[in-house]
């Protein structure tokens, strides 16, 4: 098959192409950066370097694919991350119709399902609700979980405070993802014949906050490690102070307190991934274990 991959040579897309690379499919990978056309070429893949919001560039580089992995590049630099959302949606939505484009897996996010009150993640419902006005266009959106990656943004604390500490944390539990079980369940998804739009959740492991410190923490040699639970404002104060724009700053501990209420996961309980996948938090340990050290 003629696959397109989005995303460049991301922690998702890089490994998704490797995967479908070996298994003998034509990978077409998109990226913004002319700096990564030899590292794409080097995979076996062909370059495509352009903008995912140009879309005669997407128009001309869908034509003749099987089908199109779509995600959307997280850009923080914007002043309004949910219009960028809908602006890259659009872009896409428009190339794969005028392509011709009948099989897309579009990479979205758990808590997708609802229109308010999950911060940045709005955007990908909004993309899903774009994606869905596709005519004779078999969708299917993978919905991972919380990404494991995200606790190494708790490196600075934990060396300068001695904690790990946000807006939700304690008992709280935690669907965790990795970016490899992300990329083989994109991969088998690719591969699989479809004509409907359907819903998959993607997780790894699941533990509560605590029981994350303390792996986490023995890890790093810090067997103490505690993840205390903050305030919204106490957050939001404190991502500005670190030089976090307001609105992003809102979304970010908007997001945050979806996931300690529990209104992130409430579609992900209902429709639950019939196994998880092969990455457990012991083994991310390790990786952040280098990372911290």
């Amino acid at each position: 098959m003629k696959i397109i991959v989005t995303g460049s040579l991301g922690n998702i897309s890089k490994p998704l192409a490797q995967e479908l690379l070996q298994k003998g499919h034509e990978v077409i990978i998109i990226s913004t950066s002319a700096d990564k056309k030899g590292d794409i070429e080097a995979l076996g893949a062909i370059a495509a370097i352009g903008s995912l919001q140009n879309t005669q560039f997407l128009t001309d580089t869908f034509i003749g694919a099987d089908v199109v992995y779509a995600m959307i590049p997280p850009n923080f630099a914007v002043q309004d991350p949910l219009a960028y959302y809908e602006l890259v949606g659009n872009s896409y939505a428009k190339a794969i119709e005028q392509a011709g484009v009948k099989r897309v897996v579009n990479l979205s996010s758990w808590g997708a399902h609802l229109a308010e009150g999950t911060g940045v993640i709005v955007g990908s419902h909004r993309v899903e609700q774009i994606f869905n006005k596709l005519r004779a266009v078999a969708v299917t959106y993978l919905r991972p979980c919380s990404f494991y990656y995200n606790l190494f943004h708790y490196i600075d604390m934990i060396k300068n405070a001695g904690i790990i500490g946000t807006n939700y944390g304690g008992e709280d539990k935690i669907v965790m993802v990795s970016t490899q079980d992300i990329a083989s369940a994109a991969a088998e998804e690719i591969e699989l014949p479809t004509t409907v739009k359907k819903i998959r959740y993607i997780a790894s492991d699941e533990r509560s906050c605590n029981e994350i410190a303390t792996v986490l923490g023995t890890a790093i040699g810090k067997p103490d490690l505690k993840w205390l639970t903050f305030t919204d404002e106490q957050v939001k104060e404190a991502m500005e102070k670190n030089g976090v724009q307001p609105q992003i700053a809102d979304l970010l501990v908007e997001l945050n307190a979806a996931i300690h209420s529990g209104l992130m996961r409430e579609d992900y309980d209902l429709h639950q991934p019939a196994g998880m996948g092969k990455v457990k938090l012991e083994d991310f340990a390790k990786e952040f274990a280098a990372a911290f050290n």
